[in-house]
Parts: structure tokens; C-alpha cells; sequence
């Protein structure tokens, strides 16, 4: 299992919006990881609250998967699903599988400051790249991640073995 790397809060300059600096954090206790439901819940509304908090700890037990929030004063305001892998393709990787921000905060800067904590945290760990995946539908996802860097570099496909197993 690749070592997680414990990062401390993101400082970064005040914005015209933002009272207080937000901060990214790690969701390491149950409690964390809850607290992030309402807003994956708004990317992914398939999964219940009851069953976030398991369907987290069972992907960090097979692949490692870590769930980082930004905190704006007491509000979580965006979260990350990310692991750490290896592939032929890509070497050593940052892979997000969720990035979302509230949709009540969005288009403020909170999004780009959880993105940029994510590149940090890769090259921290050592990866070499990078890498997500966004749904077709999502024009205004697409155009933040060209703005910050990321072209559009390939297609995903997929193919249902268990019919609604998300």
C-alpha cells in the first residue's frame, strides 16, 4: 500500500469573498468523511448518506482512496476523491476520481485552490502526472480543468458488467 502523506491546511492569500483563508484538509475519521457527503452527494446523488462513509473505507482499503475537503469557515465548500497509483501508461500517478465544489460556491475560487492542492499533493508524493475523467454532460467542468491546465487528452469508455452497480 503507497504511504499517505499527512499534508497540514493549504494557506493561501485572502480573496475579496472569502472572510477567512479556506483550508484543505484530509477526511481521516468517520465524522470527516460524513461531513463531505452533502457536497459529493451533489456529483454523485446515487450515494445515500448511509452508505458514504463505508463505500470511503472500502475504496481506501483497495486502492487507497483519500477524500480531501476545503473548508470555508465552517462549511465544507469542495471535495476530492484522489488515489495514488502506478500504470504502463501514465508511471506514477495522482488519480481524482471526484472533484466538486457547491454549487451555491461555485465560479469563487474554491475549486482552483482544491486543484492546485491536489497537483502539490501529487508532486509531494512523487507522481509524475496527474489525471481525471469527466462526464461528457459536464461542458462547464471541462472548460475549468482547460483553464487550469489540463487539456482534454483522451476518451473514456465503459461497458456495464452488473447492471446499475454503481
Amino acid at each position: 500500500m503507497a504511504e499517505k502523506l499527512a499534508l497540514a491546511s493549504t494557506i493561501i492569500p485572502n480573496r475579496s469573498r472569502m472572510l477567512l483563508t479556506p483550508t484543505v484538509q484530509l477526511a481521516i475519521s468517520d465524522e470527516d468523511i460524513l461531513a463531505c457527503h452533502p457536497v459529493m452527494h451533489e456529483l454523485r446523488p446515487h450515494i445515500d448518506e448511509e452508505g458514504f462513509v463505508s463505500r470511503v473505507r472500502a475504496q481506501a482499503q483497495v486502492n487507497d482512496f483519500q477524500l480531501a475537503y476545503l473548508q470555508d469557515q465552517d462549511l465544507i465548500v469542495a471535495v476530492a476523491g484522489f488515489r495514488i497509483g502506478y500504470n504502463l501508461a501514465w508511471g506514477h500517478y495522482l488519480y481524482v476520481d471526484d472533484l466538486v465544489t457547491r454549487a451555491t460556491h461555485r465560479s469563487q475560487g474554491f475549486g482552483a485552490i482544491l486543484l492546485e492542492w491536489l497537483h502539490d499533493f501529487a508532486q509531494k508524493a512523487g507522481c509524475d502526472q496527474l489525471h481525471l475523467d469527466s462526464g461528457l454532460q459536464r461542458k462547464g467542468a471541462h472548460q475549468f480543468y482547460e483553464r487550469h491546465g489540463m487539456p482534454n487528452t483522451s476518451l473514456h469508455f465503459a461497458s456495464a458488467i452488473k447492471p446499475n452497480s454503481a
